[in-house]
This record gives structure tokens, C-alpha cells and sequence, in this order.
């Protein structure tokens, strides 16, 4: 029973999240405005992610709410409007960081807290964040989406507008790259306890 009323309730948050995004769609600003309060974490941490400070994130996040306003009418498809904003952080992300010439990504401890606080796993955290920092920009964003935004290998193709083949690769070779680098076997367990999670 309880199984059956969380599948229900699943379908009234997916339908009432459709609602406001038509809503939106017809001009409705308090609806838009409701979905940008349900998404704006997930997108200021992905715009800190990439630009490493803070007012850069702000400046980030309002082209992207301003860009996501204009272009909504458009949006063909109202059940993937958040992998569709996610897409638009992504390019202006991508963007600023090219007009800026700086590529960074932030710690990780400054983006969530630590499950655990012993120095090893703290250095280690450290070491396949810098490693992840270093690698091919392909490699890098499917990785930061798939391991650190929590999205499936469909949602990460959707947002990049990539066959779910090509994001499967690229997340494979990404992973190679960082066992390369870090050469240490955490680097396993590690992603075998975030696809735990899933």
C-alpha cells in the first residue's frame, strides 16, 4: 500500500510540475518563478562548480533564468524542463568560463559537507577532485553530472544532446583517465558507493 501511495504521489509532483511549467510557458511569471525556487541549488552549485566564485555563480545563474524566460515558450517537451535548464547553465557556463579564460572547478568541500571528516578520506576527496579538474572538458562535465548532480546516463544525454552511447563512453574513458592519474584503488570505491546510490 505504501508503495502504491508513493507511486501516486510521484505522478501528482510530476503533474503538478507540468502544470506549472505550461503555466510559465503562457506567461504566468509566479509559476516560473516557482520552478526556478524548486531548481536554483542544483544550478548556482553547477555554476559554482565551473566558475569558482561566487559572484561569477550569481551572474551565471541570472543569464541563465533570464535565457530559460526567453527561450520557455519554445520548450517543446514540458516534463524535461529541468534537464533543458540544466543544458542552458551548462553553455553559459561554458561561455563565461571561454570569455574569461579560466577554467576551474571548485573543492568539493566548499559545495557539500564531507560524509566523512578523517584526513585520508579528505586527501583522497582532494586528489580525485583535482585529478577530475585536469581532464578533457567531455570527460569532465558527463563525470560532474553522473557522480557529483546525481543525473542518470539518460538525463546526462538529454542534457548534452549526446546518444546515451557517447555519454556511456565518455563516462567510461573518464574513468580511465582519472585511474591513470590517480593510480590508487579508492578511485573504485569511490564511484562503486555513488552508483550504490542510484
Amino acid at each position: 500500500m505504501a508503495k502504491s501511495n508513493g507511486w501516486k504521489e510521484a505522478i501528482f509532483i510530476t503533474t503538478q510540475h507540468v502544470s506549472l511549467v505550461q503555466l510559465a510557458q503562457h506567461g504566468d511569471e509566479q509559476a516560473f518563478y516557482q520552478l526556478i525556487e524548486q531548481e536554483q541549488h542544483k544550478l548556482y552549485r553547477m555554476a559554482y562548480v565551473y566558475v569558482q566564485n561566487e559572484n561569477d555563480a550569481v551572474e551565471v545563474f541570472q543569464q541563465t533564468i533570464i535565457r530559460a524566460y526567453e527561450g520557455l515558450p519554445q520548450l517543446k517537451e514540458p516534463h524535461y524542463f529541468s534537464t533543458w535548464l540544466t543544458r542552458i547553465i551548462i553553455n553559459v557556463c561554458k561561455t563565461y568560463i571561454a570569455k574569461k579564460n579560466t577554467v576551474q572547478l571548485v573543492e568539493p568541500h566548499t559545495l557539500e559537507d564531507f560524509t566523512s571528516t578523517t584526513p585520508t578520506y579528505i586527501e583522497e576527496e582532494l586528489d580525485l577532485w583535482h585529478s577530475l579538474c585536469k581532464l578533457e572538458e567531455k570527460y569532465k562535465t558527463v563525470l560532474l553530472l553522473r557522480f557529483y548532480q546525481d543525473y542518470s546516463v539518460k538525463d546526462i544525454a538529454a542534457i548534452l544532446q549526446y546518444p546515451e552511447g557517447t555519454v556511456k563512453t565518455n563516462i567510461r574513458r573518464g574513468l580511465q583517465a582519472l585511474r591513470q592519474q590517480l593510480k590508487g584503488a579508492y578511485i573504485d570505491e569511490w564511484v562503486q558507493s555513488v552508483e550504490r546510490g542510484h
